[in-house]
């Protein structure tokens, strides 16, 4: 197995471009797949710099419906029309950020183009594809979302929303006996996503890796209560055997409060860097 970040937040390998978005490069003894395709055409860039043929690609998996997670999947069929894209049903909505009184409400949803491609397979809920692939939902919740969610809405019925993260999948992997979890942004809640995941599959299929984003970064100075939020996260998450390896929206200052408290148990991957 082959797990290769091709775009991720922070530099790393050089020459790689880093960018705020993710996109992962996986290899399997059945598929050669991407989780999530980055913000733009830079997935296809990297790709190339690492040696990666994209063009090889059976699978795209789709996180859920925002631009830095699914802005490169039009430049991607461009060079591979045949690979299936998989993604929830309602991944198109009408997803916006506010960016405050001054700035207003910013479309941070998919390109529409995408929900027209031959090649695309709009999802109802959790869909096991064969015996590596199975994704799953977050149906309900035994613990908060993260405080960052708040400014994150959907447009719907003339009001914006509290976005509910239905349109959020995640994909459980299994190969050569490892069990590997790959969640995006867990806009759900890190947490949330770890119990659903329990609950749906059993104690017995924890992974042993897990991947991606907890959605706790912040563009403003960390309050008592956001400091004591990722404390809480990073204690629970230490009471699980598996390894997290973060990235993206979690952020370098989360990471190291959330690192001081999980130790060797968390890693950060950075553009470019592949996982063993």
């Amino acid at each position: 197995m082959r797990i290769l970040n091709l775009v991720e937040n922070e530099e790393g390998v050089p020459d790689c471009e880093a960018a705020h978005g993710l996109s992962f490069y996986v290899e399997t003894q059945n598929h050669k797949l991407l989780f999530d395709t980055s913000p733009s055409e830079i997935v296809l860039r990297n790709a190339e710099r690492l040696g990666v043929d994209l063009t090889a690609a059976d699978t795209v998996i789709l996180s859920h419906g925002h631009y830095d997670h699914s802005g490169g999947i039009m430049a991607f069929t461009s060079i591979n029309p045949n690979a299936k894209i998989y993604l929830q049903h309602n991944a198109g909505g009408e997803f916006y950020a506010f960016d405050g009184e001054d700035k207003g409400f910013r479309y941070i949803g998919i390109d529409k183009r995408i929900l027209d491609l031959p090649q695309v397979t709009l999802l109802q809920g959790d869909t096991k594809l064969d015996d590596e692939l199975q994704i799953f939902t977050v149906d309900t919740r035994a613990f908060p979302l993260p405080s960052t969610n708040k400014r994150l809405r959907e447009f719907c019925d003339g009001d914006y929303v509290q976005d509910e993260f239905k349109h959020e999948q995640n994909l459980f992997l299994t190969c050569k006996g490892k069990k590997i979890l790959f969640c995006g942004c867990a806009h759900n809640g890190i947490l949330n996503v770890m119990e659903t995941l329990e609950r749906k599959f059993g104690a017995s299929e924890m992974p042993d890796l897990v991947i991606g984003g907890f959605h706790l970064m912040k563009r403003t100075e960390f309050s008592e209560s956001d400091t004591a939020e990722v404390a809480e996260i990073a204690n629970r998450l230490k009471k699980y055997k598996s390894h997290f390896a973060t990235c993206h929206c979690t952020g370098l200052p989360v990471f190291n409060q959330m690192k001081e408290i999980m130790g060797d148990q968390l890693s950060y991957v950075k553009c470019g860097e592949e996982l063993s």
